[in-house]
Parts: C-alpha cells; sequence; structure tokens
C-alpha cells in the first residue's frame, strides 16, 4: 500500500582589486574567442624571426650530407632563412588580419583555409628562391626536380600547420573545460550560500509575518514554527537525513508558502509505506530544492493552478524521485529560460558525496510539463 496525499496551498498575494579580475576575465575571455591565438601577440616579429633563423639551420644541418663546401652550407642555410621568413612572417599577418572573419566560421573551414595559406606562401617564397638561385647561377634549372620541390615544401608546411592548428584546438578546449568548471564551482558556491538563506524566501516570509501578525496571531505563531524548523535544517548544512524528514521539511516549506500563494498550487504525494520510507535516507533540503525552484520559475509566473506530482520508489537499490509539473496552458512559459533555470548541478554533487557517481538529478522541459527525476544508490540493508 502507498499513501496519496494531497496538499492544496492558499495565501494573500503576490576599486582595485575589482580592475585587476576585470582584466584576468578579459585576458580569458580573449583567449577563449577563437582556437587560433593572435599569433603575433604569443611573440614578437623579432622573436618569430629567431626561431624561424634556428629552424633554418636545423634544416640546413640535417641536408649537410648534400652540401661538399662551407660555402654551399652557408648558401643553402641563407636561402633557407629567407624561404621560412617569406613563408611564415606574411602568412602570420594575414591570419591575424582575417581574425575577425574566421571567428564567424566553422573550427573546420578555418583550419583549412590556414594551412592553404601556408601551403601556398610557402610554394610562391621557393618558387621565388629558386628561380633567384637559378639566375645567380647557384641551382641549374630541372623541371622535374623544380615541380618535386616545390611539392615537398607544400606538402610540408601542410603538415606542421596541422600540427600546430591540432596543438592550439586542443588548449582551446582545454580553457573552455577549466572556464565550464571555474563557472560550475562559482555557481556550486553561490547556490550553497543562498540554499542557506535565500533572499527571495526570506523577504516573502518577512512579509508574510508582517500581514498576519496584526491580522491571525495564531497563524502567524504556526508560520515561525516552519520557519525556524526549515531554516534549522538549511544552516545544519548538507548531511544525510531520513527520507520522512526530508518529506517534513518539504511540508514546512510549502506551509510557508501557503501564506503567500493563492489558490495557485495543488501537490500530490505518491509514498512508499511509512515502514518502507523508515529506512530511506536523502541528502538534505535535495527535494525541496527541486520544489522551491518549481515554485519559483513556475508557480509564481502565472495566476493559473498548478499541479506538481511527486512520486518516490524504492527498487532494486534505487531510489527514484520524480518530480512532474504540469506547465500552464495560458501563461506564455519560454522553455529556453526554463531549461537554464531548473539546472540541479549542487544537489546532484551532493548527492554523488554521498552516495557515489551514478547519482543524478535530471530535468526535462516540454511545452507541457517538467519533469526532474532524482536517482541514486540506496542498499536495502531488510534484503
Amino acid at each position: 500500500m502507498k499513501n496519496w496525499r494531497s496538499y492544496r496551498y492558499k495565501t494573500n498575494n503576490k576599486n582595485k582589486g575589482s580592475s585587476i579580475a576585470k582584466d584576468e576575465v578579459a585576458l580569458l575571455a580573449e583567449r577563449l574567442e577563437f582556437f587560433v591565438p593572435k599569433l603575433l601577440e604569443m611573440m614578437s616579429v623579432w622573436q618569430w624571426l629567431q626561431y624561424i633563423l634556428i629552424w633554418s639551420l636545423f634544416i640546413t644541418i640535417v641536408g649537410r650530407y648534400e652540401l661538399a663546401t662551407w660555402q654551399q652550407f652557408l648558401i643553402a642555410y641563407f636561402i633557407t632563412s629567407i624561404h621560412y621568413t617569406l613563408a611564415i612572417l606574411p602568412t602570420l599577418y594575414l591570419v591575424d588580419y582575417l581574425r575577425p572573419i574566421f571567428k564567424t566560421m566553422d573550427p573546420i573551414r578555418v583550419s583549412f583555409y590556414i594551412v592553404l595559406m601556408f601551403m601556398l606562401s610557402s610554394t610562391v617564397s621557393m618558387s621565388l628562391v629558386m628561380l633567384v638561385m637559378i639566375n645567380a647561377g647557384w641551382l641549374v634549372y630541372d623541371k622535374q626536380v623544380f615541380a618535386l620541390e616545390l611539392l615537398f615544401k607544400m606538402v610540408f608546411s601542410a603538415g606542421f600547420t596541422l600540427v600546430f592548428l591540432l596543438y592550439f584546438m586542443r588548449r582551446h578546449r582545454e580553457l573552455i573545460a577549466l572556464k565550464n568548471s571555474f563557472e560550475h564551482e562559482l555557481t556550486a558556491q553561490n547556490d550553497l550560500i543562498k540554499a542557506r538563506l535565500a533572499p527571495h524566501f526570506f523577504f516573502n516570509t518577512i512579509n508574510s509575518l508582517l500581514s498576519l501578525i496584526e491580522s491571525d496571531p495564531p497563524h502567524a505563531a504556526k508560520l515561525l514554527q516552519h520557519v525556524s524548523a526549515l531554516f534549522r535544517a538549511s544552516f545544519n548544512g548538507p548531511r544525510e537525513i531520513n527520507f520522512e524528514e526530508e518529506v517534513a521539511l518539504c511540508e514546512h516549506y510549502l506551509a510557508i508558502e501557503s501564506y503567500r500563494l493563492t489558490d495557485k498550487l495543488v501537490v500530490d504525494w505518491h509514498l512508499p509505506d511509512n515502514d518502507i520510507m523508515y529506512d530511506m535516507v536523502i541528502t538534505a533540503l535535495t527535494l525541496q530544492s527541486v520544489i522551491e525552484k518549481m515554485l519559483i520559475n513556475v508557480v509564481e509566473m502565472t495566476t493559473e493552478t498548478i499541479y506538481i506530482d511527486i512520486a518516490v520508489k524504492w527498487q532494486n537499490h534505487r531510489v527514484v524521485i520524480t518530480v512532474t509539473v504540469q506547465l500552464p496552458s495560458k501563461t506564455l512559459m519560454v522553455i529556453h529560460d526554463l531549461r537554464q533555470h531548473v539546472d540541479f548541478y549542487v544537489q546532484a554533487k551532493r548527492l554523488q558525496t554521498y552516495f557515489g557517481a551514478s547519482s543524478t538529478i535530471v530535468s526535462t522541459v516540454t511545452n507541457t510539463q517538467i519533469m526532474t527525476v532524482i536517482d541514486y544508490p540506496l542498499q536495502d540493508a531488510s534484503l
């Protein structure tokens, strides 16, 4: 047998440190705006030139077996340096210049264009260098050798460009992941602070008390009892409690809000037997937080009656709590905004801390309802 309980709730009516932080945020935002960094801000032109000269020396040393004298070695080093300088520096300028256009494109398409630019610049610069060498008598013109050399330089430039682009893309994804992690942590800390004493809930409760003290002192006394019980649990922080206690906290919260809401809320509880609930546990204020968000983002946004259905099951060593909220039919609810406001990252983290990584809180928003499922493992000691 299951206990079926339904409640209808009725009420009345509805400087310096900061500048440094801003600079750091602006710098991070600049690095996150595009996966390719501003290449000429990574290093100055002279630093790029220094690296080009060192790389040219390395390439020349690798091919030294083809060079018979030091004069040939120096000529080869000079030609290689000129080739890479003409191929790399103008392309770096061009990539930075085209950043506003590239930022609007798909990363794959941008990568293709950048690889193509480096290939073309390498081909053009190598063609010029080889023509100068032929005119100077340092190289004998051979059509096949000329074509193979250009093809080799194109493939070589494309390969190195792809390697750097993959590195930039990986670093960009790491920064995005780090940013998202920081945002989640900041949101978690903010929500934890709000969970202790939500200003929205606190001031609404104070207003209800002020109106009841004069008009209905007995109700004011009952309201204070509900507030005392709920705030005591809130200030105790996250912890594991008996499921019956969590249901009682939800009832305290709903009783408090009943003094403020009009005939706008019907809550149906579908609970297991008391003997089963006696053995169940949950992290404090988890279910209460879900109900609170539904009231703030749905019930308070309409004058229609909102039905909330809460079903609790404990089967196969897992507790599944389904909170279904029927959206109003006459009041416009923006689905995109609702999806943003029914994120339970903090509550899910609390569940995972106490019950393991498989614990989840997932909300599904449709045009007609919001369904939030709290799912976490709980070993049945009686089995």
